[in-house]
């Protein structure tokens, strides 16, 4: 029996797996409010309490791993492998940056699993990249080797936003002047999405189609905007998807760069797949393939948006079970089972941890 974790801010979600001929079946899951627990001690005993011999375990936190440490970027919970080793009894138990566990379900998705964006040409020993835009932005990638695929984690989410025209430098400029320091993650986020569409309003002087200023003065405004966004017009909803979705194809793009992302590039957390249609359309691919001489290398690179939202606990738990170096899958997995339990159950509408 295999633990895996996926602890972010909002949430964290744990899993029991067990090996099979076929891959990995998972046994059953909870999923809890972070922020209602004291630490993650104390949602494992509650999760492990209803019984399960675990045997290993693999827990993604969104943040940095050092040293076997990580303090959790939105939440102040610090979570160490040597303790997560005492709580639960075991020997083998990982503690990995959350991108790292979802790099590390890519060859094991199913087709049902994945939406494609450009099918493109893989290399099926090539490196595989995962860029997550939800609640903040993160990046993973695996790197093919004779042993099989090895999962690396990246905080590239953090790096500099480089504008790419006159437009994207004044939303830069616009974004400075409120955060200082611009990083990619200021814009490819939920809260991101509602930052350029403020500056389309207030900078620009863009105008908004009737009734849906009411919409955005809400809770969650980045979801009426990807709601309104996708209805298509003039407005400044539309406006925003389609800067977004441009610079999210261009940091895609960099990122089949910076790692030579030649077996393809996935599109992880919660925002991809509730704009899927967005970026089918011309933006998402235009700004993906805008890299000069090395346009030719990118248009044979697979473009994918993950739609399991579960990908990180399915990452986590081969990443237990194959000491962190995963074979290439030789058919497709198995589909988890419905058994599923929850204590604070969070509604589907809760974007996923970036």
């Amino acid at each position: 029996m295999i633990l895996a974790g996926d602890v972010g801010g909002t949430k964290t979600s744990l899993a029991l797996y067990r090996r099979e001929a076929r891959g990995l079946l998972r046994d059953r899951m909870a999923t809890y409010r972070s922020r209602e627990h004291a630490d993650l001690d104390a949602i494992l005993r509650d999760f492990l309490g209803e019984g399960g011999a675990v045997e290993r375990a693999c827990v993604g936190v969104a943040g940095p791993v050092e040293d076997g440490r990580c303090r959790l970027t939105n939440l102040d919970w610090e979570v160490d492998e040597a303790s997560l080793r005492r709580t639960l009894g075991l020997r083998e138990a990982y503690l990995v940056n959350d991108l790292q566990a979802t790099a590390s379900s890519l060859p094991f998705l199913q087709e049902s699993d994945r939406a494609a964006i450009r099918e493109g040409k893989a290399d099926p020993r090539g490196n595989m990249a995962v860029l997550s835009a939800g609640t903040g932005l993160g990046e993973g990638f695996l790197v093919g080797s004779d042993a099989g695929y090895i999962p690396l984690a990246s905080e590239g989410g953090h790096v500099d936003f480089a504008p790419r025209d006159e437009r994207e430098t004044r939303l830069h400029a616009f974004l400075r002047a409120k955060y200082g320091r611009v990083s990619a993650e200021r814009v490819l986020s939920g809260p991101g999405l509602h930052d350029v569409y403020r500056f389309l309003r207030e900078e620009e002087g863009m105008e908004e189609e009737p009734g849906i200023e009411a919409d955005l003065a809400g809770a969650e405004p980045q979801r009426a905007i990807v709601r309104h966004g996708l209805a298509g017009g003039a407005g400044a909803c539309a406006e925003t998807l389609r800067i977004f979705c441009s610079v999210y194809g261009a940091e895609a793009g960099n990122l089949a760069l910076h790692y030579l992302a030649t077996g393809g590039v996935y599109l992880g957390g919660g925002i991809a797949p509730a704009i899927l249609p967005a970026l089918r359309r011309g933006e998402f691919l235009s700004a993906f393939l805008d890299k000069g001489r090395m346009r030719n290398l990118l248009s044979r690179v697979p473009v994918t948006v993950i739609l399991d939202r579960d990908a990180p606990l399915l990452g986590a738990a081969w990443f237990a079970a194959s000491g962190g170096v995963l074979a290439r899958p030789s058919g497709p997995r198995s589909r988890p089972d419905s058994s599923t339990t929850s204590r604070d159950t969070l509604p589907s509408s809760v974007p996923e941890e970036g």
